[in-house]
C-alpha cells in the first residue's frame, strides 16, 4: 500500500502555496530562495509547477517546484524541500520519484537538470549525495553567478530509453537553468 498521496499543479493556488510555504521557508531561510510574488507571477505565466508530497494521514511533508524548458527537452527542479522533522522517512526520494514520472509521463523531456551548492561544506555533501544516490550525475563545471556568493553545480538525470540524452556538460546545462531563472525574474 502507498503511504504517500501526491499532486503537482501549474496553476497558483493560495491555499496549497501556503502550506507549502511553510516548508520552502524552513528549508530556504536565507536570501537564496525567490519571493512569494515572483513564485505568484512564475505561476501566472505558466513557468512552474508545484509538486507536493502527503502522508497518507493527510500531513504536508513535502514540496518542489520545477519548470520546463522545451528548447533543451529538460525539467529544471528549482527547489525541493522536506520538512525537517520528516526526513529520514523516505519522503525527498518519494517525491523525487513522483517528480520523475511526471516528468517521463507528462512533459516529453529528455531528463531533469538541477543545480546544487558546491562549496565543501558537509551540507552540501550530503545533498550531492542524496541526488547522486537518485540517479543523477554531478558536472564537472563549477557556475558562479554574479548575484551570490556561492558556487554551483548542475547535476543531470538521464531518463534510460531515450537516446537523445541531455548533455553531461555543466556549461551546457547551466544554459537551461539561466534561461529558466530569467525567466522567473523577468517583471513583465
Amino acid at each position: 500500500m502507498d503511504d504517500w498521496n501526491y499532486r503537482v499543479t501549474d496553476e497558483w493556488e493560495e491555499a496549497l502555496w501556503d502550506a507549502a510555504e511553510r516548508i520552502y521557508e524552513e528549508a530556504f531561510p536565507l536570501d537564496g530562495k525567490k519571493s512569494r510574488a515572483i513564485i505568484q507571477r512564475m505561476f501566472e505565466r505558466r513557468l512552474c509547477q508545484l509538486h507536493m508530497l502527503w502522508r497518507r494521514d493527510g500531513e504536508l511533508v513535502g514540496m518542489a517546484l520545477t519548470g520546463i524548458d522545451r528548447q533543451a527537452g529538460a525539467v529544471l527542479i528549482d527547489y525541493i524541500a522536506v520538512r525537517k522533522d520528516a526526513r529520514g522517512e523516505g519522503a525527498g526520494r518519494q517525491l523525487l520519484n513522483r517528480i520523475k514520472l511526471w516528468a517521463r509521463e507528462s512533459c516529453d523531456c529528455r531528463g531533469i537538470i538541477v543545480e546544487v551548492e558546491c562549496e565543501p561544506t558537509e551540507e552540501n555533501r550530503r545533498r550531492i549525495h542524496f541526488w547522486e544516490k537518485n540517479g543523477f550525475v554531478l558536472t564537472s563545471y563549477v557556475h558562479k553567478y554574479i548575484w551570490v556568493p556561492e558556487p554551483y553545480q548542475a547535476m543531470v538525470f538521464h531518463f534510460d530509453d531515450i537516446k537523445d540524452r541531455l548533455p553531461e556538460d555543466g556549461k551546457q546545462l547551466f544554459r537551461s537553468i539561466t534561461r529558466f531563472h530569467e525567466k522567473a525574474y523577468r517583471r513583465t
